[in-house]
């Protein structure tokens, strides 16, 4: 996929407030480089907002994440952006490799728009899958990120933001910030740019008080991923890992897709020559069908939000 624009993508992709007091709303998209939807859609947001120019609480910041991997459609440059910001990272103010070098520059930004200057900060990083699934939130259970999640209607999976360390919504909640990572569906498919503008407004309506009937695009660019795209509002958690050594021979059988009803006894996949059956009545989540990585599935089960 080329890029966005075709010209240079800045690392801040656009900024506007009303100048009300009121909350921060700190958008990041592209800390994977080789997942621009969510730069598409914030382009997208500013360019609507600058042209009918809505009253709106607080400020929103969208943030280019990689910059220099979204400039080469790379995923990342020497190590992936989303297991950098590890508390090691942060206090030993590491600034070695490529990555961690552009973390810097996000937390710089980030602290242009200090906490006493609003009466709350929220975030929400944008990411897409390798393959197709249906749009999904991943909410990490700390601060009052799950009741803030449920204010989104689609798919809502608790604990896997949990288990993975390094990532930026870990150190976003870490400081305190309110928010989520949203995961718009397949890197290339153009649904994925229709959904993260939709929760982009979303986001913007529930923050930052914004009418969002103001807009001139209204009301395509919200129906288009409230009703079109997304799931019926469920929630999930994480009831199983199958975690991978380096050396493990892994196989998923083949043709299962994110959030697939599996029951018990189920063949899903063979480790070291060794069949994997369901113990779970429950969903797939995250099947690997590529050559790298070292969680080979999750199992989620479907429970009431609290």
């Amino acid at each position: 996929m080329s890029n966005p624009s075709n010209k240079n993508i800045p690392r801040i992709i656009g900024k506007y407030t009303s100048n009300n007091k009121g909350p921060l709303l700190f958008v990041t998209a592209g800390i994977h480089g080789n997942e621009p939807s969510g730069v598409k859609a914030l382009e997208e947001v500013f360019k609507q907002l600058e042209k009918t120019k809505p009253i709106i609480e607080g400020t929103i910041v969208g943030v280019s994440g990689n910059h220099k991997a979204l400039n080469l459609n790379k995923r990342y440059i020497d190590e992936d952006l989303n297991r950098v910001w590890t508390k090691e990272n942060i206090e030993q103010k590491k600034s070695i490799t490529h990555e961690q070098k552009e973390m810097w520059q996000i937390i710089e930004i980030l602290n242009q728009f200090p906490e006493k200057d609003f009466t709350k900060r929220y975030f929400l990083d944008c990411h897409t899958t390798s393959s197709a699934s249906l749009p999904y939130v991943s909410v990490q259970e700390v601060n009052d990120n799950d009741m803030w999640a449920h204010n989104f209607p689609t798919y809502i999976v608790r604990g896997f933001s949990d288990i993975i360390t390094g990532d930026i919504d870990h150190y976003l909640s870490r400081i305190g910030m309110t928010g989520f990572v949203f995961e718009a569906g397949q890197h290339e498919d153009k649904t994925s740019v229709e959904n993260h503008e939709g929760v982009i407004w979303l986001a913007l309506k529930e923050a930052c008080k914004l009418d969002i009937s103001k807009i001139q695009t209204y009301p395509e660019c919200v129906t288009r991923f409230t009703e079109k795209n997304a799931p019926a509002q469920k929630t999930f958690e994480l009831v199983h890992r199958q975690g991978l050594k380096d050396s493990d021979v892994f196989e998923m059988q083949p043709g299962y897709e994110n959030f697939q009803k599996i029951k018990k006894g189920e063949l899903l996949a063979k480790h070291n020559g060794k069949e994997v059956k369901s113990q779970w009545e429950g969903r797939i989540f995250m099947p690997l069908y590529q050559a790298q990585g070292n969680d080979g599935f999750f199992v989620i089960q479907e429970v009431e939000s609290r």
